[in-house]
């Protein structure tokens, strides 16, 4: 018995582990078939997306209020983005990664609600946060933006807008 075998063997695993580092290094940590299970690559992290709500005709940006409530308190009726053609993690990336919103990123969010169609009625896209403390998860919702018909209206809170806003944040703030 030769001993290319193994040493052949240990060359494929070798390589193997090599590509594997390579990939790993180059993607901030994560293997890719596991960067798209948040349960894999981001467990226990606190988590932001996005949750865009339809409200009353007659909602107005004096009538909402913009400061951040528990999740199970947001105003009016889901949206559903799917039958409408509209990518959720498009909208999540616009409410989740947007800091400073320029007026290309509001017309940016937008676009994605009225390509192709009229908004009947307005809509309250949310910057949902969850933080994991003391074996539960605690769920906030923070209004970005009011998408009337025909104009749009920012949180009046610059701070409110911004990533880092937290529910202890926006109570202090008041």
């Amino acid at each position: 018995m030769s001993s290319t075998g193994p040493r052949k063997a240990l060359r494929i695993i070798g390589i193997v582990l090599a590509v594997y580092a390579l990939l790993v290094a180059t993607h901030k940590g994560e293997f890719w078939p596991f960067s798209i299970y948040p349960m894999f690559s981001q467990a226990g992290n606190p988590w932001t997306r996005a949750v865009v709500r339809e409200v009353p005709p007659e909602t107005t940006a004096e009538s909402i209020d913009w400061s951040t409530v528990p999740f199970e308190n947001v105003a009016g009726e889901p949206y559903p983005l799917a039958p409408k053609n509209i990518n959720q993690n498009d909208v999540a990336n616009y409410v989740s990664k947007t800091d400073d919103w320029a007026p290309g990123r509001v017309q940016g969010l937008r676009s994605l609600f009225t390509k192709n169609r009229t908004l009947t009625a307005p809509l309250l896209v949310y910057r949902v946060r969850g933080v994991l403390a003391d074996d539960t998860v605690s769920v906030s919702a923070t209004p970005v933006m009011l998408f009337a018909p025909d104009t749009t209206h920012l949180n009046p809170s610059p701070a409110a807008r911004t990533l880092g806003s937290t529910v202890a944040e926006s109570s202090a703030a008041k």
